[in-house]
């Protein structure tokens, strides 16, 4: 029999079970066509602006006719707005402003909300879509622009009472909520409760026209906006003092785009 060192079995040994052993292979445990997991992406938002600062002061006193004739300390408490209850700032913030004038009251409200997925395999992006997907199909318009009965502007768009053999505009004898229905002609389109374009990643304008009780007219302006994993809500209403006036649905229309737009500027930043 051949002698073999021991030096030389000791080496054939462990080359032998290096060779068959694939601990340190780490495609050992990998099987074939096996797909590689990885989690979605997280929104770019991890906090919220301070919501009763978002809206700069120059903007509210456009926005709240009426509060610029207030003694300094009044204006002050006006444009300071009121924060809303909120239990995770990062999470949902929101501030709300009001003022009286002779003619009519003006309220605005803004709403922050950063929506965060749990699922590894959801983005925080593509829940916010299904949140803010939900809004816009309560709003009637999950179908499209021309989906929207329920809540199209009631009334003259114009700001002038239409004409009714009850003397209440778009509405009934008995002074109930005025019933939606569509504007007919020309510009009276684009007052529409619609979807926008160019505004975050998706948006829309929702416009409604009820009654305050049973005497003045009350239209609320709702534009909802996602950008990124964050769901921007601003509502402005007026109500006009006399019961015939209605509210100026393009105005209102025009000053919650507009800072629509300047909070989402502000976001972007």
């Amino acid at each position: 029999m051949a002698y073999v060192p021991g030096v030389a079995l000791l080496a054939a040994l462990v080359a032998g079970c290096s060779a068959g052993s694939g601990a340190d292979d780490p495609a050992a445990d990998s099987k074939p066509g096996s797909p590689t997991v990885s989690a979605a992406p997280p929104g770019k938002y991890r906090t919220l602006p301070e919501s009763c600062r978002a809206v700069p002061r120059s903007t509210l006193k456009d926005l709240l006719p009426g509060a610029a004739e207030l003694p300094e300390e009044q204006q002050d408490k006006v444009y300071g707005g009121t924060a809303s209850v909120t239990f995770d700032t990062d999470r949902k913030v929101g501030c709300s402003w009001k003022s009286e004038a002779p003619d009519a009251s003006r309220n605005l409200s803004i709403d922050f909300e950063r929506v965060v997925s749990y699922d590894p395999a959801v983005s925080d992006d593509d829940r916010a879509q299904d949140v803010y997907t939900k809004k816009e199909s309560a709003a009637g318009l999950s179908g499209g622009p021309s989906s929207s009965v329920s809540g199209t502007p009631t009334g003259s768009p114009s700001g002038k009472p239409s004409a009714s053999p009850s003397g209440t505009p778009g509405g009934s004898a008995s002074g109930a909520p005025a019933t939606p229905s569509a504007p007919s002609t020309g510009s009276d389109e684009d007052l529409r409760p619609r979807l926008l374009d160019g505004l975050g990643d998706a948006a829309f304008l929702d416009d409604a026209l009820t009654r305050a009780g049973s005497t003045a007219q009350h239209r609320t302006v709702s534009v909802v906006f996602r950008t990124s994993n964050v769901i921007v809500t601003i509502e402005y209403t007026e109500q006009s003092a006399l019961v015939t006036e209605v509210p100026d649905s393009k105005e209102l229309q025009e000053k919650a785009q507009a800072l629509a737009r300047k909070l989402a500027e502000t976001l972007s930043e």
